[in-house]
């Protein structure tokens, strides 16, 4: 099996490696020539997993066609808001048969659509030849080679087995399930909470607080979920609880750092210079997920909260007062 890497950020760079150490080969494409060209010389993506080793397998390029030459295999990793454009360019030289595989966590705005949805509507691909990729994936810790799990996710279970084949390697233990509607929601989700869960810590709030934006996170997650047809279990599983935890707790995620950026006084402007160019998907993703739940008439309280302190210029101490003063209920 031969595969292309759309992209070459952390998320990208680390599941090329992951790719390439399952014994798959894989041409990375990287949008500037300069850090293609330092990744096949140095074997290093130096922009976003400097001190990293990649192995001398791997090769990159800025020519989306040298990239997609043959590839059975086709795996997406760039920031969701720009799917749509970029694809579009792409669709030409997509191979007709290979498999559309989604890395990417968010929900396109204004369309509310899942990434799969998006692929499959510009690519003019069949659900079962869509699949995704989801779960504890901080980039830097599987560069580094810890023994990580993920899912993937497609409506064709032979399809899903074929790539979780060439993507399992010593330290990466992927599983297969057939819910990309939740595999995809728990990742989208995700990114809002730990949004939540870095302006709480920024404000100096302790563990109890995490543990329970973080619960009460993964129910509203499994409220929209339900809503859309996804199968509840997907949510306790590695798409869910898994992702959320990692994306909550860890210091590498980009979502849970900005947040707590929010968190210590810094403005919208302020936290996104100090995260040089790196996306955090949460920001925008409150937003596309706060419309995909009103048009299901759901409730999402902390979503709304994040969305009016990312949108509206609401102060982190009014969104805790916000959620805190909410009407008691049963659980």
């Amino acid at each position: 099996m031969r595969a292309a890497v759309l992209g070459a950020g952390s998320w990208g760079t680390a599941f090329a490696k992951v790719l390439v150490d399952a014994g798959t080969e894989t041409v990375m494409w990287a949008r500037r020539p300069e850090l293609a060209e330092a990744i096949n010389a140095k074997h290093e993506n130096p922009d976003y997993l400097a001190g990293l080793t990649l192995p001398a397998g791997l090769t990159a390029t800025a020519d989306p066609a040298e990239a997609l030459a043959g590839a059975d295999l086709v795996a997406i990793a760039i920031p969701s808001q720009t799917l749509r454009e970029n694809l579009s360019r792409w669709v030409p030289l997509l191979p007709s048969a290979a498999s559309l595989v989604s890395l990417m966590k968010g929900i396109e705005l204004g369309t509310v659509k899942r990434m799969s949805e998006v692929i499959g509507e510009v690519a003019g691909a069949p659900p079962d030849r869509v699949a995704v990729v989801s779960g504890p994936n901080l980039a830097r810790e599987i560069a580094a080679e810890q023994p990580t799990a993920t899912v993937v996710a497609c409506v064709d279970a032979d399809r899903a087995t074929a790539i979780q084949d060439a993507c399992t390697a010593p330290y990466f233990r992927p599983y297969t399930n057939t819910d990309v509607v939740g595999t995809e929601l728990g990742g989208a989700v995700k990114n809002v909470i730990a949004l939540a869960c870095g302006m709480a810590a920024g404000m100096g709030f302790g563990d109890n607080t995490i543990a329970s934006l973080i619960t009460r996170g993964l129910a509203e997650t499994s409220r929209l979920g339900l809503a859309l047809g996804a199968d509840p279990m997907t949510f306790a599983g590695l798409a869910g609880l898994g992702d959320l935890v990692a994306t909550c707790a860890s210091p590498l995620s980009r979502n849970r750092s900005f947040g707590e950026r929010l968190g210590r006084g810094e403005t919208l402007e302020q936290a996104q210079a100090a995260t040089h160019g790196q996306v955090a998907e949460g920001v925008k993703s409150c937003r596309s997920v706060l419309d995909l739940a009103n048009r299901h008439g759901v409730d999402v309280p902390i979503t709304k909260v994040m969305d009016a302190v990312c949108h509206s210029r609401l102060r982190p101490v009014d969104a805790a007062t916000l959620l805190m003063s909410r009407s008691t209920k049963s659980e």
